[in-house]
C-alpha cells in the first residue's frame, strides 16, 4: 500500500508558513508577502507538475522524456541567464551546455543498466542533475563577474606586463571554479550522517528497502557532483574570454561587454 497524506493533513502545513510570518511581523522584516507568494506559487507549481509527470508517465517513452526534458532545460537556461544576462551568446552557451551533461549523465545511466529508459524514472533523476548544474552555473557566472569586478587592478598589471588573458584570468577561474565545488564536497561528506538525502527519504517512505535506496541515491549523488563540477567548469571556461576585447584589453563594464562582443 502506497503512503497517502490526506488534504486534512496538508491543510495543517499552513503552521510551517504561520512562524516566519510571525516572525517578519515582529522583527518588521517586511517580507510577508514574499513568504504568502512564495509558498502559494511553490504549491501551486507542486500540483500542476504533478498532473503533468502524471500525464507524462502514461505517455510512450521515446515522446514524453525528450518533450519534458526539453522543457526543463529550457526553463533551466532563462533561470541562470540571469545571472550573466549582459555576457554576450550566454542563454546559447548555457543551453548547450546543460544538453551536452544532461545527455552524457543519462547515456551512462543507460549503459551501465543504472536506470531504465522509463519516464517516471528518467525524468525525476534527469531533474535532479539539470536543476543543480543550473544553479552551478548561474553562481560560476555571479562569483567570475565579482572577481572580475574585484580584481580589476591586478588583472590591468598582468596585462601590461604582457600576459594572456588566460595567463591574467588563471587565479579567477580557479577561485570561481573553487567556490562552486567546495558546497557539494562538503555534502558528500555529511551525505547520510547529518540528514538523510531526499531521494532516499523519498524511496524509503515509497516502501522501497534502505539498501536499494542507498544505490540510487548514490547513483544520483555522484551523477550530481559530477555534473556540478562540469558545469561550473564549462561555463567558467567559456565565458571569461568575453570580459577581453579583440585587443586583449579587460572590458571593465557591462556596457563594453556588450559592445565588444556585439
Amino acid at each position: 500500500m502506497e503512503p497517502e497524506i490526506s488534504n486534512q493533513s496538508l491543510f495543517f502545513l499552513i503552521i510551517f508558513v504561520i512562524v516566519p510570518l510571525a516572525l517578519s511581523y515582529y522583527y518588521q522584516l517586511g517580507v510577508s508577502k514574499n513568504v504568502l507568494w512564495s509558498t502559494l506559487r511553490g504549491t501551486i507549481q507542486l500540483f500542476a507538475i504533478g498532473y503533468i509527470l502524471t500525464f507524462l508517465f502514461d505517455l510512450p517513452a521515446k515522446y514524453g522524456i525528450p518533450f519534458m526534458l526539453t522543457v526543463m532545460i529550457i526553463i533551466a537556461t532563462f533561470h541562470a541567464r540571469q545571472k550573466g544576462k549582459e555576457l554576450p551568446h550566454v542563454g546559447l552557451i548555457l543551453f548547450a551546455g546543460l544538453v551536452v551533461i544532461e545527455l552524457g549523465v543519462l547515456g551512462l545511466w543507460l549503459v551501465f543498466d543504472m536506470i531504465q529508459f522509463k519516464p517516471s524514472e528518467v525524468i525525476p533523476m534527469s531533474g535532479m542533475v539539470i536543476g543543480n548544474s543550473m544553479t552551478a552555473m548561474g553562481l560560476a557566472l555571479e562569483r567570475m563577474k565579482n572577481e572580475f569586478k574585484e580584481n580589476n587592478g591586478r588583472l590591468l598589471a598582468s596585462l601590461s606586463l604582457g600576459a594572456e588573458p588566460k595567463q591574467a584570468s588563471h587565479l579567477i577561474i580557479q577561485r570561481t571554479l573553487h567556490a562552486s565545488l567546495i558546497p557539494n564536497v562538503d555534502r558528500l561528506k555529511t551525505i547520510g550522517l547529518v540528514q538523510l538525502p531526499g531521494m532516499m527519504t523519498g524511496l524509503i517512505l515509497g516502501g522501497v528497502s534502505p539498501v536499494m535506496a542507498i544505490k540510487y541515491q548514490l547513483v544520483i549523488s555522484l551523477s550530481i557532483f559530477s555534473s556540478v563540477s562540469l558545469s561550473a567548469m564549462f561555463i567558467t571556461l567559456c565565458m571569461y574570454r568575453y570580459f577581453f576585447n579583440k585587443n586583449k584589453q579587460l572590458l571593465q563594464t557591462a556596457e563594453e561587454i556588450s559592445s565588444s562582443h556585439s
